[in-house]
Order: C-alpha cells, then sequence, then structure tokens
C-alpha cells in the first residue's frame, strides 16, 4: 500500500485524500517561484497544501492564501496546514477562483499546478478527474483570474508540460501578463523537455530569463547538482 504521506524537512504532507498525490511538479513550483518581498501569496489547485506550504518556508512572514474546488483536497491541505509550523499565516479555502470575492484583494506572488490533461480519454473517478483535466479549470479561465487577483508589481508562477507553453504564453499575452522567467524541465540531460516553468508579470522585460534543468544524471535516480540545490531545502536525503 502506498505510503499515506510525504515527509519534507521542516514538514509533512499527507495526500491520502487528494486525488493528485505530492510529485516532483508541485515540488519544482514550490521551489521555483521567487517569492522575495512577498506579502501576500496565492497558491490556486492546492490539492494538498504542499505549495503553499513550501512558500511559507521559504518566506517566513507572507500570509498565504491556498485554495481548491474540491472538498477532499481542501479537507487534507487544512490538516496538513495545522500540523505545520506556519498554520497561522495559511488560510485554505474551497473556492472556485473564477468566483473569487472582490474582496480578496491582490497577491504579490501566484502560483499554479494547474489540471492540465485535454485528451478526451479520463479516468472514472470525479476527484481525480478535476485534478488532471482542464474541464474545471481551463487555461484561459485561469489566466483570467490571475489577471484580476495579481498585483501591479505581482508575479505569477505556473508548471505545464512543455508542449502547452507556447499556446500559454499567447493566452497570457492575451491578458496582460508577460513572460519573464522561462525554465525547460527535462527528465535526464540526454530527454526532450517534459515541463517548463513558467512566471509572468504585468510589464514587459526587454529579455526573457531562459534556463534548463535536468532531474536526473546518466544514472537513474540520482539527482543533478542543480536539482539538489533548487530541492536541498526540502528533501529528506538531500
Amino acid at each position: 500500500m502506498p505510503n499515506p504521506f510525504f515527509q519534507f524537512k521542516q514538514f509533512v504532507v499527507y495526500h491520502d485524500k487528494c486525488a493528485m498525490k505530492v510529485g516532483t511538479d508541485g515540488v519544482l513550483a514550490g521551489a521555483w517561484t521567487r517569492v522575495e518581498n512577498a506579502r501576500r501569496m496565492l497558491d490556486i489547485g492546492t490539492g494538498s497544501g504542499l505549495i503553499a506550504l513550501m512558500l511559507a518556508q521559504r518566506n517566513t512572514t507572507a500570509s498565504i492564501v491556498a485554495v481548491d474546488i474540491d472538498e477532499g483536497a481542501v479537507v487534507q491541505a487544512r490538516e496538513n496546514v495545522e500540523r505545520s509550523p506556519w498554520k497561522h499565516r495559511i488560510e485554505v479555502c474551497r473556492e472556485d477562483i473564477r468566483h473569487v470575492p472582490e474582496d480578496w484583494g491582490t497577491f504579490d506572488v501566484i502560483v499554479s499546478n494547474p489540471p492540465y490533461f485535454v485528451e478526451d480519454v479520463k479516468c472514472p473517478q470525479r476527484q481525480r478527474n478535476t485534478a488532471r483535466h482542464t474541464d474545471d479549470l481551463d487555461f484561459e479561465a485561469l489566466l483570467s483570474a490571475v489577471a484580476r487577483l495579481l498585483s501591479d508589481c505581482g508575479t505569477f508562477s505556473v508548471i505545464l508540460p512543455a508542449a502547452a507553453a507556447a499556446d500559454f504564453i499567447a493566452l497570457a499575452l492575451g491578458k496582460g501578463l508577460f513572460l519573464s522567467r522561462q525554465t525547460w524541465v527535462h527528465p535526464r540531460e540526454e530527454l526532450a523537455a517534459k515541463r517548463v516553468l513558467m512566471a509572468f508579470g504585468r510589464n514587459p522585460l526587454p529579455e526573457t530569463e531562459v534556463t534548463h534543468l535536468v532531474i536526473e544524471s546518466s544514472v537513474r535516480h540520482v539527482y543533478t547538482p542543480e536539482f539538489e540545490n533548487l530541492a536541498r531545502p526540502f528533501y529528506l536525503a538531500l
């Protein structure tokens, strides 16, 4: 039976009530996002609460709102936050991000590891479909919400399949959000990028910062120094 929790250095994440389990995508998004000087941060589609907890560890003063539409995920995230050292700074809400109240105000950092599978064949479990597929929150709806909620100098960070990058960038531009930073994530050096990390802001920059990150070396299950540096504050084994 799979382990119902994942132990990090400063917190533990149970994921037995969530459709989507703790994985590399969430860890990458939580570790890669720049959080310096942020006062308010928002995690869209929080699931187990992993990214919100990582943001709280990295920025020791900001308040964080974590939202999810799934009741089971919200219950799980609240339990994980309550066990953490940052329970007084993280608020977990069951909300449809497309219809959040106006009085929420704006956020300096918004992060999302969104649903991105758009194929026709779906699993029979409704909860897992909501977490994995774009029917409940497509990219345009996500970007519309971000455009409403991002502060003037704020940053929106997202992790997606590499193949979705061009379409997402074009949609973001239509919402007045400009790509400022992009990291292509390769499983191994000899393999094409499978994921892409992207950061957007309201103001266009003269040049986009583009980098590449390789997760594993040529030896399977041996991380590269670059990935180790990113994950070291969180992974017990590093």
